[in-house]
């Protein structure tokens, strides 16, 4: 079986089945197992992604205010990615992963469907993800081993993460108890304009010991503004922009204290604000939520957490 992801979460979910071997393309942001880099890429971002949160935010903004119709537009800016088809053609893949929860985050199936329907001679399988909550990435993880043959091991792989994270809630339910109440936490998927972080995450806070605010479960990432996050005033900050690294995050977290909100904020005065890798971590939809909650309970309960994580997951904001 040739497999083809163009989804980061999808292409962690193949390795952690087992058939990473099997994959032959990627997209340009599967970068996790590390042994994925050498496989071609197939996508490639449309827009300048090494600006600032404004310029990424203002530049999809355009695109999606001037997107053109027919078959052209299909291969050109759809998304805000291309494919390259030619590529695709060449791979001859048997089954193609995409997705179709947020066409700003990886290439869309509505993408992939007019770019394979231009093909010729490929009849591969499209398996699209579109994970809102927890239970949604299990049943994605399902569909993946259903497609790859793989069902049992998906199967067991749930019931695994699952356990890991009833063990953390255990914990961390117990130092709210002693604590007497949930720190109340919010997380930034965007930072200028701010978002709040929506569909799982508000599931991980809770597995991590905390009172979300800001978004619901289940529910798309809000746009806010800075009177609701001051009225809001979190007792824990994390700053995890869907797409940036610690030190990308860091940088663009500069910007959010010219705001005259910045300092009054509770999170801030009592040095509680967080940076965590919303590239690999938070916004990615695949196994690594597990440890995505863990690093929120760092960041809650410090070493009371009794997890040891990777250094380059998070960092203190000071």
């Amino acid at each position: 079986m040739r497999i083809v992801s163009l989804l980061a979460s999808a292409t962690e979910m193949v390795a952690a089945l087992g058939c990473t071997e099997q994959l032959v393309g990627r997209s340009h942001e599967c970068d996790y197992p590390p042994e994925v880099q050498h496989l071609p890429a197939l996508s490639r971002p449309v827009i300048d992604i090494n600006t600032n949160s404004a310029g990424i935010d203002a530049q999809v903004r355009q695109l999606a205010g001037t997107r053109r119709s027919g078959d052209e537009a299909a291969l050109q800016a759809l998304s805000i990615y291309q494919i390259d088809v030619a590529r695709l053609q060449e791979l001859q893949p048997d089954v193609i992963l995409t997705q179709t929860q947020c066409e700003v985050c990886a290439v869309s199936e509505r993408d992939v469907s007019e770019a394979v329907r231009q093909l010729t001679g490929l009849q591969p399988r499209i398996v699209s993800l579109a994970p809102y909550r927890l239970s949604d990435v299990w049943e994605d993880l399902r569909r993946v081993g259903a497609a790859l043959g793989r069902l049992a091991e998906a199967e067991a792989l749930i019931a695994s993460y699952q356990q890991r994270l009833e063990k953390l809630r255990q914990r961390c339910v117990r130092l709210s108890a002693e604590r007497g109440q949930a720190p109340r936490v919010a997380v930034l998927e965007w930072l200028d304009p701010l978002m709040g972080a929506g569909n799982w995450t508000p599931e991980l806070i809770a597995y991590a010991g905390g009172e979300p605010v800001l978004s619901a479960s289940g529910q798309h990432a809000p746009w806010i503004g800075w009177d609701e996050l001051r009225q809001a005033d979190p007792e824990v900050l994390i700053l995890s922009p869907c797409g940036f690294d610690v030190e990308r995050t860091r940088q663009d977290a500069a910007l959010l204290q010219q705001h005259s909100a910045w300092s009054e904020l509770r999170a801030v005065r009592e040095g509680r604000v967080y940076l965590i890798d919303g590239n690999h971590y938070l916004n990615r939809s695949g196994p690594r939520l597990v440890e995505s909650a863990e690093l929120i309970a760092r960041a809650l309960w410090g070493e009371q957490a009794g997890i040891p994580l990777p250094a380059e997951g998070w960092q203190p904001w000071r």
